[in-house]
């Protein structure tokens, strides 16, 4: 049986049908991607599966005792409550005493009283009796994995951490069905690694909406598209479904085609007047008149956004030179000495986390916040196009129209004045649509609004932070075309691993601390080439899992160039403070390793888990202190 089955829906806002008797099963273990353009309904139908929402027409077959849990894509999360407790949630009733044993805790690594730790004994208690260590567990699992701070308000997070805590929420739920609405929005690429290991595994059904190319191709078993009211399954990949798409649309050009040739023909017939009045031919009138309401029914394919960048003329050689640039806020140091020369044609992708730097350094760049040290210099005849990640730049009591012509009829791109009517077209704005104000929009419609405002402006450096989101997969396509032929220069923030390698050239790499490193081509080759970093034969041993292994001595027979007296201590020592980390990391992790450990007072979980992480940051600075000193003083063979 399946868990949930759709036997002729439809569903209609206005007079166009979102569904229109669609047929649908989603079995369990299936992972599939409901793809479609922006505005056709793919989060309805999730409002549908979950059972949020009734249609009109049809009925929703679900599996008895069945359990669903759905991410919603534009709903604001408020809360005046810490993360956890939000978080927690998902976990449904057993979630209260999670909550209660997570605060106990707290309350006793904080200040230890007898009753706060008469009350920590007996949530314990039943947290055991109940079975609840696995759901706790899950809970600060998913946490760590999002890099969600777990005692913070919520209401004081932006709207991206807002986001991330809904997502948290609903994957601890862990349900039979997984509804998920662009899950990848706001995530940075490792945690978008993680989500793909983690729905890779799900037991239950995940069905899921997203623009992130890499992540649909990687997880998908079935594509279900959405495409004028009418579902269309496609099993197997992304890739296949790409081939098998494109021979389905050619036939069914075809076939219209073949349709409006013979109704034109029929309409002619039937202007000759004396012939169709005659009895024997009043069938032929009949089919006539139903091909005609045929044809009136018809829902055309939607059409392309027509993406044209208005370039500006030719920067100078230089456009961007940064020297020795630091910048922090309070304790935390986002670009530490950060150095670079940005050329003109340079197409250059940031990645990084979120809070690394990024937006930093692109309003360094421009001139919109100046370094704590360090300078930046911007090359001559620099014209640069902004867009803006939270989307800043648009007034929501404003209208589209107004929003993009400024109170004017006119637009100007690339020397041509056109009626902003019909340039917002171009962008799939009808002129209804483009008298709404901004605030009706859907995200995927604000960015393809803020597109088309930006585009206006004849611009050599386009600047893009997070221009992805929200967008369906053919505008992402056109978006991705309109930027590999712009001859100027490009910055592009994004966690779109297929966007990033399909543009830039090179990839300036948030490693944290405010380290930013530097790699030629985009999201694949920074991984190939850190991976060939990391098995690149070095003076200390690969990393094995358990923990760093410490770096060993250069071999005898080998002469060394003098260090000074404190560095050659400090080398010597180097191996046997490495040991003694390594020895506590292990044992740390075996504790850890253990169910039994977390049975324990929850203060002490959390000393442990902070000290791990202290921890591999002491080794890691260790081991680099070593190559430091090592690299300093090369071995040289005897002669």
């Amino acid at each position: 049986m399946p868990l949930v089955a759709l036997d002729r829906v439809s569903m209609a806002y206005g007079h166009v049908p979102l569904l229109d008797n669609v047929l649908l099963q989603i079995e369990r273990g299936e992972r599939i991607s409901i793809i479609g353009r922006n505005g056709t309904g793919k989060s309805t139908l999730l409002s549908i599966l979950n059972g949020d929402l009734q249609p009109d027409s049809g009925t929703v077959s679900r599996e008895p005792r069945l359990t669903s849990a759905r991410l919603i894509q534009d709903v604001p999360l408020i809360s005046s409550r810490s993360v956890f407790d939000v978080v927690a949630d998902g976990l449904g009733d057993l979630g209260e005493v999670v909550k209660a044993y997570h605060h106990a805790a707290v309350a006793v690594s904080e200040h230890a009283t007898p009753d706060n730790l008469t009350e920590l004994g007996r949530l314990q208690h039943e947290l055991e009796e109940r079975d609840g260590w696995t759901l706790e567990q899950r809970v600060e699992l998913v946490l760590t994995r999002l890099s969600l701070p777990t005692d913070t308000i919520v209401d004081t997070l932006s709207g991206g951490w807002r986001r991330r805590v809904m997502l948290a929420r609903t994957l601890v739920a862990e349900p039979d069905l997984l509804l998920l609405d662009e899950p990848t929005n706001h995530l940075d690429i490792d945690a978008i690694w993680w989500l793909e290991e983690f729905l890779s595994t799900y037991p239950g059904a995940v069905v899921f909406v997203t623009h992130d190319r890499a992540f649909l191709q990687r997880l998908a078993t079935r594509i279900v598209e959405l495409d004028r009211g009418h579902l269309t399954s496609w099993p197997g990949t992304y890739a296949s479904f790409l081939d098998t798409k494109e021979a389905s649309l050619a036939t069914e050009v075809t076939q219209q085609d073949k349709f409006d040739k013979k109704l034109a023909q029929e309409e002619v017939w039937l202007r000759r007047g004396v012939k169709a009045r005659r009895t024997r031919d009043e069938g032929r009138v009949k089919a006539l008149l139903a091909m005609r309401q045929e044809r009136a029914s018809r829902r055309d394919q939607l059409g392309n956004v027509k993406l044209q960048i208005d370039a500006a003329d030719r920067s100078g050689h230089v456009v961007f030179e940064a020297e020795h640039v630091s910048v922090a806020f309070g304790d935390n140091v986002v670009i530490r000495d950060f150095s670079t020369r940005i050329m003109r044609g340079d197409r250059i992708g940031l990645i990084g986390p979120n809070g690394a730097g990024k937006t930093t350094l692109l309003r360094l760049l421009v001139g919109g916040m100046k370094p704590d040290s360090g300078e930046v210099h911007r090359g001559t005849n620099v014209e640069v196009a902004y867009f803006d990640q939270q989307r800043e730049q648009l007034d929501p009591e404003r209208t589209v129209v107004d929003t993009v012509g400024n109170g004017n009829d006119t637009v100007t791109v690339n020397g041509v004045t056109r009626h902003v009517y019909g340039y917002l077209r171009d962008f799939l704005f009808p002129e209804e649509r483009a008298r709404s104000p901004v605030k009706a929009l859907s995200g995927g419609e604000r960015n393809r609004l803020l597109l088309a405002r930006l585009f206006t402006k004849p611009a050599n450096v386009l600047i893009l932070d997070e221009p992805t989101n929200d967008l369906d997969l053919e505008t992402l396509d056109l978006l991705e075309a309109e930027l590999i032929k712009f001859p100027g220069t490009i910055l592009v923030v994004s966690h779109d691993r297929a966007f990033l390698d399909n543009v830039v050239t090179s990839t300036l790499v948030f490693e944290g601390q405010g380290r930013i490193e530097e790699f030629v081509g985009g999201c694949e080759d920074w991984l190939r080439q850190r991976q060939a970093a990391i098995a690149e034969p070095k003076p200390a041993p690969a990393m094995p899992s358990a923990g760093p292994t410490r770096p060993q001595p250069p071999a005898p027979g080998a002469k060394k160039a003098k260090r000074s007296f404190k560095e050659q201590r400090e080398y010597d020592d180097l191996p046997k403070r490495i040991e003694a980390l390594e020895a506590e990391h292990r044992e740390l992790q075996r504790k850890l390793d253990s169910p039994e450990f977390y049975r324990g007072p929850g203060a002490d979980v959390k000393r442990a888990v902070e000290r791990l992480a202290e921890l591999q940051q002491l080794l890691l600075n260790a081991y680099a202190r070593w190559d430091v000193l090592d690299s300093a003083s090369k071995t040289a063979p005897t002669r």
